[in-house]
C-alpha cells in the first residue's frame, strides 16, 4: 500500500483552516477530542533540536532510557530498529520493510476474521468530491480542521475542488445508493485497506501520522438492530485481535458523546494503556445509524414496497495499532514483540572464532533453521561476518525477536542448541543444552514462543490494573490524573462538564466500559445518580 500515484497531475494542495466559532456541538466535539501528543516531529526541528552527541548515540544504535524520556526512548526504538524513518513532507514516514511487516501480520490476521463474518474487500477512489464531504453537516464540521483539499489539476484550476481521502463514509454512501434498490441488497458488507490523509499539527511516527494505512469496512442494513449487532460484532474483533495477537490488554466500551466520531450514533472503542501510562485509542467501530444515508439519500425498498433509509457502520484499525505494540510492550534494550506478530520469531547466531569451525556450525545452523522452518515457524540466520555475536545479540534484542538460537562448536559436538527469551533479560533467560534434534526443538520452540505470548499480555494486563484508580468525587479524579494514572469513576454530568474536565486535567473520557460494576452509583461530578462508570485518562 503507502502513497498512490495519482492519474493526472495535481499541482496544488491546500489544507483548510475552519474555527470553531458559531459551530455546535459537533464541532466542539471535534475540537475536544483531539488526542494529546508528546511531540510535534518533522525533519527540521529533529535535525535543529538534536544535539551532536545524541546524534551520535542514534549512529551507534544507543536507545534513551524508557523511564526517563518515553518520547525519546520511543523515536529512538523506531529509528534504531528499522521501522520507519521520517518522509520529506513534515508529518509523514516513510514505514520500512520490518515495520511494514508487522503491518502485514495484522492484515493477514484480520483479512482472515472480516471475510469469517462475511465482508469482502474492495477499493475506493482517494480523491472525494468536497460536496460530499459536506452533505452530512457534523461530518464536514468535525473533518474540516485537518482536510487536505486539491484545488489545481493537470495545470488547471477545478470546477470543484477534491478532498484527499480523510475516511470514506461519504463516497462509500455515494455509491451505495446506486448499488441498493431492494431488501434484498442487504446487508451490503465491505472493506478497504487503504491509506488516508488527515493534516495534523503534532505528529509522531504511527501514531499521529499526515498519512497512514487502515482498513475501514463499511456496511448497510435492513433495521438498526443488525446494525448495532455489526458494530457490536467488529468491535469484539478487534478485542480478540488485541489480546490474542497483540498481547494488549484493552478496555472496550462506549464513547462519550463528545468523543463520538463525527457523523455517527455511537462510537465502540478499543483503549489501551501505553508503558508511559497514556491511553491509545487502538481501534473503533461506529453505529451511524441513518446519518449518512439520509444526507445521501440511500435507500432500499422493503417486502412490503415502502422506501426506507439503510442503517450503517464503519469500522477500523490502522498502522497507530504498531505504535501500540511498541509502546506496550519495549523496554530499555528496544522492541519487544509478541512472537504472534513478530516478522521473525526465532533468529539464529552461529558462533565460532576459528576458520575450520565455521563449517561444522554453520551447517548445523542451516539444518536447523531448515526444519523449524518446516514447522511453519518463522526464522532466520544472522551469519554475518562484519559483527561480533555480542553486537548481534544487542541488535536482535532491540528488534524484539522474541527467541535467539545460539550455536557454537561446542553445540555441534554435544547436538545441542542455547536459547534466549527476549522477554526474561540475562541468564534467567537463557537454557543450555537444548536438544538439536528436530522433533525436540520443533516443540521446545513453539512452547517457549506461547510463554512469550501469554507473558507479554500478563505483564501488560498487571502493568494496566495497577494504574488505574477508583475514584468517587472530582478531587480524587484529579489526583489520578496528576499522577498520570487512569480514573475510573461513575459519571452522568453534561457534556460541558465533560470539557471542563478535560481543560483542567488533560483527560478525557477514553469509554464506558461494557465490563460495569453492579449496584447503584453516584456521579462523582454532580453527586447525582449515575447508571455507568467511565474511565478518564490522557492520550495520544
Amino acid at each position: 500500500m503507502g502513497a498512490l500515484r495519482l492519474p493526472f497531475l495535481i499541482s496544488a494542495i491546500t489544507t483548510t483552516t475552519t474555527s470553531t466559532a458559531g459551530y455546535g456541538r459537533s464541532i466542539l466535539r471535534h475540537k475536544y477530542s483531539r488526542r494529546l501528543c508528546t511531540a510535534a516531529i518533522s525533519t527540521e526541528k529533529i535535525a535543529a533540536g538534536e544535539t551532536e552527541e545524541r546524534r551520535e548515540n542514534k549512529k551507534a544504535g544507543v536507545i534513551a532510557p524508557r523511564s526517563q524520556d518515553f518520547n525519546a526512548w520511543y523515536l529512538d526504538v523506531i529509528f534504531n530498529a528499522e521501522l520507519a524513518d521520517y518522509g520529506p513532507v513534515r508529518g509523514t514516514m516513510v514505514i520500512r520493510p520490518y515495520g511494514y511487516a508487522i503491518w502485514e501480520a495484522i492484515q493477514d490476521y484480520l483479512n482472515v476474521k472480516f471475510k469469517e463474518t462475511g465482508h469482502s474487500n474492495m477499493y475506493f477512489p482517494q480523491l472525494i468530491p468536497y460536496s460530499f464531504i459536506e452533505k452530512e453537516a457534523s461530518h464536514v464540521e468535525g473533518f474540516s480542521p485537518e482536510l487536505a483539499l486539491v484545488t489545481i489539476g493537470g495545470g488547471k484550476e477545478l470546477e470543484e475542488k477534491l478532498v484527499v481521502r480523510p475516511t470514506s463514509e461519504t463516497i462509500v454512501n455515494h455509491m451505495f445508493t446506486q448499488w441498493i434498490q431492494s431488501y434484498r441488497d442487504l446487508p451490503l458488507m465491505i472493506n478497504q485497506w487503504v491509506n488516508v490523509t488527515r493534516w495534523e499539527m503534532r505528529t509522531k511516527p504511527f501514531v499521529r501520522t499526515l498519512e497512514f494505512l487502515w482498513q475501514e469496512g463499511h456496511t448497510a442494513h435492513a433495521t438498526p438492530e443488525e446494525a448495532e449487532q455489526e458494530a457490536l460484532q467488529m468491535i469484539n474483533v478487534y478485542i480478540k485481535f488485541a489480546y490474542e495477537q497483540a498481547a494488549i490488554p484493552v478496555i472496550a466500551g462506549r464513547k462519550s458523546s463528545v468523543e463520538t466520531f463525527a457523523g455517527a450514533v455511537k462510537t465502540y472503542t478499543i483503549e489501551a494503556m501505553m508503558g508511559d501510562r497514556k491511553a491509545l485509542q487502538a481501534g473503533t467501530s461506529h453505529n451511524l445509524g441513518q446519518n449518512f444515508s439520509r444526507a445521501f439519500g440511500t435507500q432500499f425498498a422493503d417486502e412490503n414496497g415502502q422506501r426506507e433509509h439503510v442503517w450503517q457502520t464503519s469500522w477500523a484499525i490502522s498502522t497507530r495499532f504498531v505504535g501500540g505494540i511498541i509502546m506496550t510492550h519495549g523496554d530499555d534494550a528496544g522492541l519487544m514483540l509478541p512472537p504472534k506478530l513478530a516478522p521473525i520469531q526465532v533468529v539464529i547466531v552461529p558462533i565460532w572464532r576459528k576458520t575450520d569451525e565455521k563449517s561444522g556450525v554453520m551447517n548445523a545452523a542451516i539444518s536447523v533453521k531448515d526444519f523449524l522452518h518446516t514447522a511453519g515457524i518463522r526464522v532466520k540466520i544472522d551469519d554475518t561476518d562484519q559483527k561480533t555475536p555480542g553486537w548481534k545479540f544487542n541488535f536482535w534484542e532491540m528488534k524484539g525477536v522474541p527467541l535467539r538460537i545460539e550455536i557454537g562448536p561446542r553445540d555441534v559436538s554435544s547436538g545441542s542448541v542455547v536459547i534466549s527469551r527476549r522477554d526474561v533479560p540475562g541468564k534467567q533467560g537463557k537454557v543450555f543444552g537444548i536438544s538439536m534434534e528436530p522433533s525436540i526443538l520443533v516443540d521446545y520452540i513453539e512452547e517457549k514462543l506461547n510463554e512469550v505470548q501469554s507473558s507479554l499480555l500478563y505483564a501488560a494486563t498487571s502493568f494496566r490494573d495497577s494504574n488505574i484508580v477508583d475514584v468517587s468525587s472530582y478531587d480524587e479524579l484529579k489526583e489520578a490524573i496528576s499522577q498520570g494514572k487512569w480514573a475510573r469513576g461513575p459519571w452522568s454530568a453534561s457534556d460541558e462538564e465533560e470539557l471542563r474536565v478535560k481543560d483542567e486535567t488533560g483527560a478525557t473520557i477514553r469509554c464506558f466500559p461494557f465490563e460495569q460494576p453492579q449496584g447503584p452509583h453516584t456521579c462523582l461530578m454532580t453527586g447525582n445518580s449515575a447508571d455507568e462508570v467511565a474511565i478518564f485518562a490522557k492520550s495520544y
